[in-house]
């Protein structure tokens, strides 16, 4: 997926003030991942599994970097990744079904 130029600067523009203002070090977002994650969790669940998946995913990606068990970049993708793969089955299926044991970051 590749975002519209002007929908892709003012996301970059308000990154960088997040990152800013909540003063996170060295932070690279990946918009068209994020957006993607948000966008297939918006169909597959509802209008609000966006934001919360969003939050999930880089609270995910926060906990595997911080333990040191991935970087930053590699955790958001394993997150998102993770929660891409749900979104196929909407919300049936994860991980109370049989095969999803141990597939946590």
């Amino acid at each position: 997926m590749t975002l519209p130029r002007d929908e892709d600067s003012a996301l970059r523009h308000w990154s960088a003030r997040l990152i800013q203002a909540l003063q996170i070090l060295d932070l690279e977002v990946d918009h068209e991942r994020i957006v993607a994650v948000a966008e297939e969790s918006r169909k597959a669940v509802g209008p609000h599994a966006d934001a919360i998946s969003a939050f999930i995913v880089g609270f995910a990606a926060g906990t595997a970097s911080t333990n040191g068990r991935k970087s930053t970049q590699e955790a958001v993708h394993a997150a998102s990744d993770k929660v891409l793969e749900l979104c196929e089955h909407g919300e049936a299926g994860g991980p109370d079904e049989k095969g999803w044991t141990k597939r946590a970051q």
